[in-house]
C-alpha cells in the first residue's frame, strides 16, 4: 500500500473509528495504550485491504 492511499485511508471518518476500535482491543490486550500511529499502522498492515474491498464507494472516489 502506497503512502498515498494509507494518506486517502486516514482522511477517512470511518477508517479513523476503524482504527480507534482496533487501538481500543489491542491496548486491552496488551495491558496498556499502545497509542493512534501504533494502531493505525497494526490496522492498515492487517485490515486495510480488506476494508477497501468491502468499501468500494472510497476505492472510485481515488480512482481505483
Amino acid at each position: 500500500m502506497t503512502e498515498q492511499e494509507k494518506n486517502t485511508l486516514l482522511s477517512n471518518k470511518e477508517v479513523v473509528e476503524e482504527i480507534n476500535r482496533h487501538k481500543w482491543i489491542e491496548s486491552e490486550k496488551a495491558g496498556c495504550d499502545i497509542g493512534f500511529e501504533r494502531a493505525a499502522e497494526d490496522w492498515l498492515n492487517r485490515f486495510a485491504r480488506e476494508w477497501l474491498r468491502r468499501h468500494p464507494i472510497l476505492r472510485k472516489r481515488n480512482g481505483r
